[in-house]
């Protein structure tokens, strides 16, 4: 059980744009020194509803709770937006020098002038850039404009940071380094954090709790391995990777085991359902192995097909093999595995995966 304080909170939100409703969250929380990525498509209300907790969009209707009170008047929004900051994806920073940038939100809170430079120093170091205090804001790069406004967000010390897709325009590199800055940061000072983020790597590295949004609805939260391998629906499955989705119906179910059929053959599952009932099947690419020899008893995968590989695309330290098995199926194989089973398309293997290894998700 979780039993970190509610910190910030919301009940029956609603934003419209024209008359046309962009976000409609029955409730939705952050607790006390989380760490809560929002994923979803393009368009599906990840950063309206982070401007509309930042109090920088009004809804039309619902109420925001930060501390057990409602922020209702004037009074009370300016008082919760001075203990929060946000971090945009384009760094906006000020035509003035770095130390500056950082210092300016403290300047505004009327902090003496010595703890101000004990503040601004401490943040320029611990995110590297301390050697760039004096710098021009305009002649950073991408990187350092990004540290830049991260260190300037929290100098202020606030409760709860949003970052909005704070990394995607950073290249790999500079990213890696950064997300290790921050997500160090973030356990030492104890901020609260809600971060909205396309990279699910970075969601499953950093975060306590992913939030999958669509259509401005909240579809499924949870922790990082409940919402990856038990999807809520098949676009969630669809969203985190679930790279094989089977539609079927049920064949046989007894004692924790199920039989699915699909376009082209059976599929073994665990868990139990009614004869007949419409279903999806759901597997993993990680989880499919690739075999020259049909393996027999060598293997507790339940589920092994003749297969012929269709397509090889590259994914990093990964290759991506597309399968014709009687039915589409998608496996990720390490380069050292492609080259030592001489794998390449139109090659015939074997391909397995376990019962558990497919998550079964009721249809409509």
């Amino acid at each position: 059980m979780n039993h970190k304080e509610t910190i910030l909170s919301v009940e029956n939100l609603k934003v419209e744009l024209g008359g046309v409703s962009i976000l409609d969250i029955p409730s939705f929380f952050i607790r006390e020194k989380e760490f809560v990525s929002l994923i979803g498509p393009n368009g599906s209300g990840k950063s309206t509803l982070l401007l509309m907790l930042n109090c920088l969009v009004r809804p039309v209707s619902g109420r925001i709770t930060y501390r057990r009170e409602t922020i209702a008047s004037r009074d009370a929004m300016f008082d919760y937006r001075r203990k929060v900051s946000m971090v945009f994806q384009e760094p906006l920073l000020f035509d003035t020098t770095v130390y500056n940038n950082v210092a300016s939100g403290l300047k505004i809170r009327g902090m003496k002038k010595d703890e101000v430079r004990e503040r601004v120093m401490r943040y320029l170091q611990w995110f590297n850039i301390e050697h760039l205090a004096p710098r021009s804001a305009r002649k950073l790069s991408g990187g350092e404009a990004q540290r830049a406004s991260l260190a300037r967000a929290f100098a202020i010390e606030p409760e709860i940071i949003f970052l909005d897709e704070p990394f995607s325009a950073l290249d790999p590199p500079t990213r890696n380094g950064l997300t290790d800055d921050l997500d160090r940061i973030l356990r030492e000072t104890g901020i609260t954090a809600l971060m909205v983020t396309h990279d699910q790597s970075e969601a499953l590295r950093m975060s306590e709790r992913i939030v999958v949004m669509n259509s401005g609805s909240i579809v499924q939260q949870g922790t990082p391995l409940e919402v990856m391998n038990n999807p809520a629906n098949e676009f969630v499955a669809s969203f985190v990777g679930m790279e094989t989705i089977l539609e079927g119906s049920v064949l046989e179910s007894s004692e924790g085991f199920t039989t699915v059929s699909v376009p082209g053959a059976e599929v073994d599952a665990i868990g139990n359902y009614k004869l007949g009932a419409k279903v999806y099947c759901c597997i993993r690419p990680e989880n499919v192995s690739i075999e020259l020899v049909h393996p027999d008893d060598l293997t507790s995968a339940r589920n092994v097909y003749p297969a012929i590989i269709r397509d090889v695309s590259s994914l990093g330290p990964f290759l991506k093999l597309t399968l014709d098995c009687g039915f589409p199926l998608v496996s990720y194989v390490t380069r050292e595995a492609f080259t030592r089973l001489d794998l390449k398309e139109g090659k015939k293997v074997f391909s397995a995966f376990k019962a558990t290894a497919v998550h079964v998700i009721p249809g409509k």
